[in-house]
């Protein structure tokens, strides 16, 4: 086997770039390591402002032919990436749980599948996209979405693969050519998705897959004058130093950022339903940015809130996520666990109570954890966790539960359990948030569209959304008169 391949579950992985069509070597590597069991899975090149320009080159080169490749050129491509998908789903399933520690059921079961739905549903979309014309005076407006250039998507580590192809499906469809940056704690699955595309006709130097750390080769992406578009989902730290860079080109962003969502249980709702979507808030080991992990409660069903959510947390199983019985497995990485036990243990000496949880389980696994006695002001509220911690809260009016909702400087989604349609209406409008759920939780159609308020993030994403950000949108405005005649 070359040494630039790695095996991980049986399936071969390259370690390498992925820069105009070809396999690319840095001379430095990194180290890839497993959370389930510390695991090291390979050395993986680390690219740098060598990588970085290549990269950016061979976008730039291939951006004409491929900007001007006809919709259902394009669409059809898209499609054969996402055939290549379903084809090998097993194997980008078992890759990602063993890179990420997620449960493979869900891997199997919905996140590949959904991956490959990126694909077709963004292909779709390009064929049916547009607006009607409409009249000025006379005079013919016609809107159209001309291809903006070279994109730079840089994607979080806690659900690779998915978030990484809602950014790559849209700006492949709208005519773009892509520099993709995955995580370095979760590099596996990008350099599999260049072998699909690749292998699914995608023309060389259209998708680019370049790996490493941070600021030794984001900020050579982030900064170049080439490039027409930066899309992150990430860190609001990174997020700023990412904007900074981007500023002295005016490189149009769009930035999803995490949050500390709420969920609402109002006395009216169904509990046992509250219930379900507050555990529900545990999944991928609490690593979801749209999470709800602050619940508030009104306070007369509080203590029987309370006692059915821990009937049903204590019963979640924790372990292996390739188990098919496993609910809740590992975190990303120690230092992601050591930031969720200083959270907690701050918290704990503050005055918090831990109904669940509070501590550590072995390796990399966290006990699933439920906080009471907690200050609106205290860091455990205000603070994204990304890890099992949840807190619980009490309000005595809806008056009360809109101002805790809303009192952070997040705003990502946000969920409500309640019996009352009228009120689900009111409180729904006064709530900030890119996306709220009634009594429901995740139901993601791709044609809505997803961003934060505040500090959740900048922009939208989906549907025409996606095709706004990654297009130069354009108006003809054409005149009644002054055609000369051709005969």
């Amino acid at each position: 086997m070359s040494a630039h391949l790695t095996t991980v579950g049986g399936v071969a992985v390259d370690t390498r770039h992925f820069i105009g069509g070809e396999r690319v070597a840095s001379t430095g590597t990194f180290t890839d390591v497993s959370p389930i069991d510390g695991s090291t899975l390979g050395e993986i090149s680390r690219g740098t402002a060598r990588e970085a320009a290549a990269a950016v080159a061979a976008a730039k080169a291939a951006f004409p032919a491929w900007a001007a490749t006809p919709r259902a050129e394009r669409a059809r491509i898209l499609h054969a990436i996402a055939d290549g998908v379903e084809k090998r789903l097993e194997e980008l399933a078992v890759v990602e749980t063993t890179d990420n520690g997620a449960l493979l059921r869900s891997h199997r079961r919905g996140v590949m599948p959904r991956v490959a739905h990126n694909f077709r549903f963004f292909a779709d979309w390009l064929l049916t996209l547009q607006h009607e014309d409409f009249d000025t005076r006379g005079h013919t407006n016609h809107v159209s979405w001309d291809p903006a250039g070279p994109c730079v998507l840089i994607t979080p580590w806690n659900a690779p693969l998915m978030l990484a192809t809602w950014k790559v499906a849209p700006a492949l469809a709208a005519g773009n050519t892509v520099i993709l940056k995955p995580a370095e704690w979760t590099p596996l699955t990008a350099s599999l998705l260049a072998d699909i595309a690749a292998e699914a006709g995608l023309p060389a130097g259209v998708l680019n897959v370049v790996q490493g750390y941070g600021s030794e080769i984001g900020d050579a992406l982030t900064s170049h004058p080439d490039v027409r578009r930066i899309s992150f989902t990430g860190s609001v730290p990174t997020a700023q130093h990412i904007s900074a860079s981007a500023a002295a080109n005016l490189t149009p962003l769009s930035l999803e950022l995490g949050g500390k969502s709420p969920l609402l249980v109002f006395a009216d709702a169904d509990l046992d339903l509250a219930v379900d979507l507050a555990v529900e808030q545990y999944d991928n080991a609490g690593q979801v940015c749209l999470a709800a992990t602050r619940i508030l409660v009104e306070e007369t069903v509080a203590d029987e809130f309370t006692r059915r959510f821990v009937d049903k947390a204590i019963r979640l199983a924790q372990g292996d996520p390739r188990d098919e019985a496993t609910d809740i497995g590992p975190n990303i990485h120690p230092r992601q666990l050591e930031k969720i036990d200083g959270f907690v243990q701050r918290a704990l000496a503050a005055g918090a109570h831990a109904v669940i949880g509070g501590h550590r389980g072995d390796g990399l696994y966290y006990a699933p954890t439920l906080l009471t006695n907690v200050a609106q002001d205290s860091e455990i509220v205000q603070e994204e966790v990304f890890g099992p911690v949840l807190t619980l809260q009490t309000f005595a009016t809806e008056e009360e539960a809109v101002r805790l909702a809303n009192d952070t400087r997040f705003g990502l989604a946000a969920t409500v359990a309640t019996g009352d349609p009228e009120r689900a209406e009111r409180v729904t409008a006064q709530l900030v948030a890119g996306t709220v759920w009634v009594n429901c939780f995740f139901v993601r159609d791709l044609q809505a569209p997803f961003g934060g308020s505040r500090h959740s993030g900048v922009g939208r994403e989906g549907g025409t959304w996606s095709f706004d950000f990654y297009c130069d949108i354009k108006n003809t405005v054409t005149a009644p008169k002054g055609w000369k005649d051709h005969g």
